[in-house]
């Protein structure tokens, strides 16, 4: 029998880490936090790959965790964390436990490329572990591992696992298991936002809802409400400027916007490196060019 679990439907941001002169700007991020919070999101996910978690130390993606708890009132937070030596993971996780998350976002060990054995033990020692619920991140292209359907049915099995981050670019195995409906799923791709809501997914988890905020979020409530001219109606100038955000690597793209913008410095954490200027324009026009949000006539 499975334990009550929270709810990760929704908009759920997964933050940037600004930076200023190779730090991290926690002022920065505070603000940040602070606008996003009263835009309608679901929550945030603290030190993803869109945070550029790999080039944080331990000590810095805690201190991260403060600034965005202490700036974001009520929401929930989800905490990313990733690996290959499960022990190490493990005693990361349980210095987790003692944070009070909402959950921890999971993706499979990097490089090493397990069979599905191997990776439903990794998933289920860390659950295990945790005291918080486990959003699976199924993200092939940074890991090189591939969740097979019956691996994430089994896994779904766990009382702890609850939701899965969807990067795999697999549409057959999204829907068969929003059909199942033993996880909550996520889009984890922008551009997929809108049909894996529209069959049935629960929310997105989404680097470019950092910008154009409260129209995604309507668009998800829309598709969640089964309105589809409506949610269509706002999605898809949204479109261009998502694929563009993703047309070089995240997210230096995002963070070039946002500068513009004047959320941040426009800093990464070598290797990541910045947004080209004919990419950054694109940007800047794109983003500029999308209608803005008209209230409904009705609640949503």
């Amino acid at each position: 029998m499975r334990e009550l679990t929270p709810d990760f439907s929704g908009l759920w941001i997964p933050l940037v880490t600004p930076f200023e002169r190779g730090a991290v700007d926690h002022p920065a991020l505070y603000r940040l936090v602070r606008q996003l919070a009263n835009q309608g999101v679901a929550g945030f996910v603290v030190c993803g790959s869109t945070g550029e978690a790999a080039a944080l130390s331990p000590e810095e993606q805690l201190a991260v965790l403060d600034t965005v708890r202490s700036a974001a009132g009520d929401l929930p937070l989800v905490m990313g964390l990733s690996g290959y030596h499960l022990p190490e993971t493990l005693e990361w996780v349980r210095t987790l436990n003692r944070c009070g998350v909402h959950g921890i976002l999971v993706p499979a060990p990097h490089y090493i490329r397990p069979s599905q054995t191997g990776l439903i033990q990794w998933f289920e020692s860390i659950a295990d572990a945790s005291t918080s619920p486990v959003v699976i991140y199924d993200i092939p292209a940074r890991t090189g591992s591939t969740l097979a359907l019956e691996t994430l049915r089994t896994l779904a099995q766990h009382p702890r696992i609850v939701a899965i981050k969807d990067c795999g670019a697999d549409d057959l195995k999204t829907q068969h298991l929003i059909a199942d409906g033993a996880l909550q799923v996520l889009a984890g791709d922008d551009s997929r936002i809108f049909n894996t809501v529209a069959l049935g997914g629960a929310g997105a988890i989404a680097a470019g809802g950092h910008v154009h905020t409260q129209r995604m979020v309507h668009v998800i409530a829309l598709l969640r409400a089964g309105e589809l001219p409506a949610a269509r109606a706002l999605w898809r100038p949204l479109l261009p400027l998502l694929n563009a955000l993703f047309a070089e690597p995240n997210p230096g793209p995002l963070k070039a916007l946002m500068a513009h913008q004047g959320l941040l410095l426009n800093e990464l954490r070598a290797p990541m490196d910045a947004a080209s200027e004919g990419l950054t324009a694109r940007l800047r026009t794109l983003s500029e060019g999308i209608p803005a949000l008209v209230a409904h006539a009705r609640a949503i």
